[in-house]
């Protein structure tokens, strides 16, 4: 393989430039992830952190949300694609942009539903007691003391759910669709190795980016230190007074 060609072809400002072009075809990728993902995240988190929350239905929950794994995602899109939401583009999501969207909510949906009902639920219970004991109830108990120490679980689950759905968003090229699988079946079909390696190498890059991005999130979502998440005043300074 003479990777020279590769990088020439990705250089090349025409192979970026048009509808057609590897730019297009790069926003649309990220907008399917980016949007995917957000609304995944709008349906699932509050019935995960809520099911959390109370400890009842979890299961249930990720049972149905799992579906989305059991059932091949490239097959969710052909049936969707090949009906009402199939047809014609959406926006800037380019042609099955709505098919691909819809197929790409459910494989998104396991991962943040899981993590954010596992992470409310292994919320050390002692503290939860504590808090409890201070008067903290219902709302103020989750927002104060259950979500922040839960974020990171959750944010992981974020993050699984972004690269995910971008590595998976390139099949959408198979049926037509957009994104930067169109660049590899272009260059399949037209053989020129060049293309196809250009267009795996910058599907692997963004992935990389990606996953790097979300790992900076997830860090900064870990609890504060202890000294900061302390339940209940802050201990007196022992004095000389004191000690007599």
């Amino acid at each position: 393989m003479d990777f020279s060609a590769v990088w020439d072809y990705l250089a090349e400002g025409a192979n970026w430039s048009g509808s057609q072009g590897m730019g297009a075809y790069l926003v649309q990728q990220l907008l399917l992830t980016v949007t995917s993902v957000v609304a995944a995240a709008l349906i699932g988190l509050p019935v995960a952190c809520w099911l959390g929350h109370i400890g009842r239905g979890g299961a249930l929950a990720i049972n149905i949300s799992n579906v989305g794994r059991a059932v091949p995602t490239f097959a969710v899109l052909v049936l969707l694609s090949l009906g009402p939401l199939g047809v014609g583009e959406l926006g800037p999501y380019g042609r099955a942009g709505l098919a691909t969207l819809v197929a790409l909510l459910l494989f998104a949906l396991p991962p943040i539903v899981t993590n954010a009902y596992v992470g409310l639920r292994e919320v050390d219970r002692e503290i939860v007691d504590a808090a409890r004991g201070m008067g903290m109830r219902g709302g103020q108990l989750f927002r104060s003391v259950e979500l922040p120490l839960a974020m990171p679980l959750v944010v992981s689950g974020l993050r699984l759910a972004v690269v995910q759905v971008w590595a998976t968003a390139t099949i959408a090229a198979l049926v037509a669709g957009p994104g930067l699988g169109n660049v590899v079946t272009e260059g399949f079909a037209s053989g020129n190795t060049a293309q196809v390696v250009a267009g795996a190498l910058l599907i692997a890059v963004v992935a990389v980016a990606l996953e790097l991005a979300m790992a900076v999130v997830e860090k900064a979502a870990a609890p504060v230190p202890a000294t900061r998440t302390r339940i209940g005043p802050e201990p007196r300074p022992e004095t000389p007074a004191s000690r007599t």
